[in-house]
């Protein structure tokens, strides 16, 4: 069962305000669906845009920021659960371990960052959770065209493709979560 989700996405708005729209309409989905989130616990940008929403609508947000960012001041103040981490490693590990699911928004290269280290950490067992990638506008083509590739090149394998979604759909991507099943992990023979 999907309780939490953890979305990774961008601390900067982007040059469309369809982003923020998309922000705000995820936002409201995850409270109508009873999903919490877990986020960076960031103020700005759709990561902001985002936590208002949940809020503003009822949800629950937990937040997880690193003491380096909370002291520039990205952090979001109102947020009820927040966990000030040392580094990043904690930060992305503390958000994994918080969530049932792991979603990357459009972003810049945190974002990008931190869903390929979950996509990543299946291959060696140590994520089980499922990992999607919201394609709003086909944001993401290029990058699974380039998983794909690499899939062809002999560098991923079948099942590991496989375990990644792209998908312009909140729903789609709710039943490909509830329905995961975690790959087995590689092993190397001698």
């Amino acid at each position: 069962m999907i309780k939490r989700i953890a979305v990774y996405c961008g601390a900067r708005d982007g040059n469309d305000p369809a982003f923020d729209h998309e922000a705000e309409r995820f936002g409201k989905w995850l409270v109508a669906h009873d999903i919490e989130l877990v986020y960076g616990a960031g103020a700005f940008g759709l990561m902001g845009t985002l936590a208002r929403t949940v809020l503003k609508n009822g949800g629950q947000v937990h937040g997880v920021i690193t003491t380096e960012l909370a002291q520039r001041g990205a952090i979001y103040k109102e947020l009820p659960d927040v966990k000030i981490v040392p580094n990043m490693d904690i930060r992305k590990q503390t958000m994994m371990n918080l969530a049932d699911g792991l979603l990357a928004f459009p972003g810049g290269f945190g974002t990008l960052e931190e869903i390929s280290e979950a996509a990543s950490w299946t291959t060696v067992g140590d994520n089980h959770k499922p990992v999607a990638f919201y394609n709003f506008a086909g944001f993401y083509d290029p990058l699974n065209d380039l998983f794909h590739r690499m899939n062809k090149a002999g560098f991923v394998e079948e099942p590991y493709l496989n375990s990644v979604l792209f998908s312009d759909n909140f729903d789609q991507i709710l039943t490909f979560m509830q329905n995961y099943h975690a790959p087995a992990h590689r092993h190397y023979g001698k």
